[in-house]
């Protein structure tokens, strides 16, 4: 008899479950702002943690909007019932490992043509890109943030003098863009990071190009595509 691993429902995930029936059965709609993070608490009879961890998962899988000060609305346009299977909030972890498996073969080896090859000019683009990360980051434009992200691994492209290499990572634009953020909120999430951290790690892979240490570049690329890897496996695995 082949052995089954049986695991129990954590609190925050019970709550994202509920929290996300409410919204397919339209008692909260979509735009519409839903109650507190103290009312939900007292609403499910869990922690305000809980409640927290629940939104944010909700958040990085597409389904709510959470306003720095202003509140938690539910999307105006809702993933797919398709997409999500009306199971887990994480359904769409599969679709954006692709994608992550593709950047990490062919970021490792941009970053280190990038460490070899780049210019001052490239330096003095990926060095504004950080800027306006660091801005968005304290101004908490998540929007900005996810933007500038996009543009800082597109410019490590760019810094490597290969077209074809360039080419490819301007043919993943679009998909990057549609997933970068979800993929930063969901890393948020599992792994209890911040902002801060995932722009140190920018910075740290920035360094090591401007130092023009290929391997050291390569290797940090990386490994903070890893992280992401591994959360998304771990999402999907539950």
């Amino acid at each position: 008899m082949r052995n089954m691993k049986i695991e129990t429902e954590k609190g925050h995930e019970i709550v994202g479950r509920l929290i996300l029936e409410n919204i397919t059965r339209g008692e909260w709609e979509p735009g519409a702002k839903l109650p507190s993070v103290v009312e939900l608490s007292a609403r499910f009879g869990v922690g305000r943690s809980t409640i927290r961890e629940a939104l944010s998962a909700l958040k990085a899988t597409g389904w709510l909007d959470i306003r720095h000060g202003g509140g938690t609305f539910v999307k105006k346009v809702l993933p797919s019932e398709t997409a999500q299977g009306g199971a887990s909030p994480f359904q769409e972890a599969d679709s954006i490992l692709e994608l992550l498996e593709v950047r990490k073969i062919l970021e490792t080896g941009t970053s280190a043509l990038a460490a070899e090859r780049r210019t001052e000019e490239d330096l003095a683009k990926l060095s504004a890109i950080l800027d306006r990360m660091n801005i968005s980051l304290q101004s908490n434009d998540t929007a900005g943030g996810e933007q500038a992200d996009v543009e800082f691994h597109a410019a490590i492209a760019e810094a490597s003098r290969n077209s074809l290499l360039t080419q490819l990572m301007g043919s993943l634009a679009q998909r990057l863009g549609e997933t970068i953020g979800k993929t930063r909120e969901l890393w948020f999430y599992q792994q209890k990071s911040t902002s801060e951290r995932l722009l140190d790690e920018h910075r740290s892979i920035y360094n090591a190009i401007a130092e023009g240490d290929a391997a050291l570049a390569s290797q940090l690329i990386r490994d903070h595509l890893n992280k992401v890897e591994s959360t998304l496996r771990h999402l999907t695995e539950q």
